[in-house]
């Protein structure tokens, strides 16, 4: 699959700020499942400094600063990407019982540090003996760990309801567990503790995915299509994504922006402003397929 997808972001002020800096995670990372083939960054006022580079988790990274006086600021995020086909579950049937790659992830000199670093709580994802309760009916002894994923993958779909009211960025995790109720950041969160409660390594992913409308309607253009899931490593074949959200695991319509601990290691866009007083936030994404390449 290609895609193309915008990332439109406005701050209105409601009077002048004289001095902005943001930290942006908005480039499109390179895998082996994806490739970016174009991208580009508009914003406005032209930032007075701006500065990329990679984070502790190799994210492409934009440090702004802003010290032209305004009311509005833009920030344009346009990209093209190509999608790799991910391994199929029929072809994910001989993963290792989850217990015993716990128990191996225990051992930290023989693992890599790139997953070491998934394996504690974070900022926005505490383990806890409710996760760990909420996760166990999905993992008895000698389970392997794909087929366990997916059963706790399904399970979250099942007893969760989509509620874009019900949470905010802030929402704490033990509220979403006991409420049943959140959007994907809260889905994502929820499953990432209950597998570190399990000893198990797993990251947050941040990107976009391709809205399906209902038979016989057009897809919504301009329709908000941030989204986010979790990648769990498995010894045998590196880090799979499961969507709790949409009850799948990853395959053709995801596009990974980022990854980290949580949340808070990727939120597109976060920062500080000198004045302003009360600010309205607009973000509009659209994700677009595009036709693929071909070798003339």
């Amino acid at each position: 699959m290609r895609y193309h997808v915008l990332h439109e972001t406005e701050y209105h002020y409601d009077s002048v700020v004289t001095l902005s800096q943001q930290l942006l995670h908005m480039t499109p990372r390179n895998s082996n499942a994806q490739y970016c083939e174009q991208y580009s960054l508009n914003i406005s006022p032209s930032p007075t400094e701006h500065k990329q580079y990679f984070d502790y988790f190799k994210n492409y990274s934009d440090y702004i600063a802003v010290f032209i006086p305004h009311e509005l600021l833009t920030v344009s995020s346009s990209f093209t990407v190509s999608l790799q086909r991910r391994p199929y579950w029929s072809e994910l049937q001989n993963s290792q019982a989850w217990d015993a790659v716990a128990q191996q992830l225990q051992d930290s000199n023989n693992v890599d540090l790139d997953v070491v670093g998934y394996l504690y709580s974070s900022p926005n994802v505490k383990s806890s003996p409710a996760l760990l309760a909420f996760a166990s009916p999905s993992f008895w002894p000698g389970r392997p760990l794909m087929e366990a994923v997916l059963d706790l993958t399904q399970r979250i779909y099942q007893t969760f309801e989509f509620d874009p009211e019900a949470t905010n960025v802030s929402t704490p995790l033990d509220e979403v567990l006991e409420g049943k109720r959140g959007v994907c950041q809260d889905f994502a969160h929820l499953m990432i503790g209950c597998l570190r409660s399990l000893g198990l390594a797993c990251r947050y992913v941040s990107g976009y995915i391709l809205t399906t409308p209902p038979e016989g309607k057009e897809r919504m253009v301009g329709a908000d299509a941030s989204h986010a899931w979790v990648s769990v490593y498995c010894p045998t074949y590196g880090w799979i994504d499961f969507d709790p959200t949409n009850n799948c695991m990853v395959q053709s319509e995801h596009i990974t922006v980022a990854w980290g601990r949580d949340f808070s290691d990727v939120s597109p866009m976060r920062g500080v402003a000198l004045g302003g007083g009360a600010q309205k936030l607009t973000v509009r994404v659209t994700v677009t397929p595009v036709p693929l390449l071909t070798n003339s």
